[in-house]
């Protein structure tokens, strides 16, 4: 990426050296605990049915569908967002919405800006949390065109700022907030969701994990299917068959 982006990946890293990449005490990720049972939706839509998950993302689906898909993306990635584009659709429709599998979106932060960006679209909650995610991703080109029209300088100078600071400014420099405000999420809550350390704590910490988890972790977008990180590309074209041969 352009030197700006570079410049907002250096400060990440001078976060996750704060104190909050570490791995958790005892050296384990965070477990990916069974979700609680939830009734069928009346619809027999099972997408209507989104909750948070104790790894620290968000699921769409049965919680207790056969096959559980993982994806591990970052909002900042092309990759992901290409993925999103091309898969998500399908998969919703053909998988999740017939109880088959379970979709869960858990973040992983490339740099700084990833952890603004998943703060914005985790605002309101479970109940938006796709809806946002996806609309984020399909405008990817232009708020990250706003971080990388940024001067250096003006980005160099975040670095003396606290990180709920730093957070709120990365999101004020590629428009988060306002792109926020008109999909239901008013400035006054994005304001208070930026200032929230242990949810920028948490975002860090899921990032730490799943390269503590998964030594074989390829990048963004990846994908665990049934618990098992699967060693094939990111596209929906080698994810596809992955999850029919899991429900066969």
């Amino acid at each position: 990426m352009k030197k700006s982006i570079q410049i907002v990946a250096s400060l990440a890293a001078v976060i996750a050296l704060a104190g909050c990449g570490k791995k958790n005490e005892g050296g384990n990720a965070v477990a990916d605990a069974p979700v609680v049972k939830v009734d069928p939706p009346k619809s027999g839509d099972w997408s209507e049915i989104v909750i948070a998950t104790p790894a620290g993302g968000y699921q769409m689906g049965d919680p207790n569908a056969k096959v559980r898909l993982v994806e591990i993306g970052a909002l900042t990635c092309p990759h992901c967002r290409e993925f999103d584009e091309m898969a998500a659709q399908p998969l919703i429709d053909k998988y999740v919405k017939t109880g088959k599998v379970a979709w869960e979106f858990r973040p992983y932060l490339l740099n700084g800006l990833d952890v603004p960006a998943n703060m914005i679209v985790q605002c309101n909650g479970a109940k938006t949390f796709f809806p946002l995610m996806r609309a984020l991703y399909k405008d990817q080109p232009a708020w990250l065109a706003k971080i990388q029209a940024t001067p250096t300088a003006q980005l160099e100078q975040l670095s003396t700022m606290a990180p709920a600071q730093q957070f709120k400014e990365f999101a004020r420099l590629a428009g988060l907030q306002e792109w926020a405000a008109v999909r239901g999420v008013p400035r006054a809550k994005s304001d208070q969701c930026l200032s929230d350390q242990a949810k920028a704590d948490q975002l860090v910490q899921m990032t730490s994990d799943v390269l503590s988890k998964y030594p074989k972790f390829p990048g963004t977008p990846a994908f665990i299917l049934n618990d098992e990180m699967l060693e094939v590309g990111g596209t929906w074209a080698n994810v596809e068959p992955e999850i029919v041969k899991a429900l066969q």
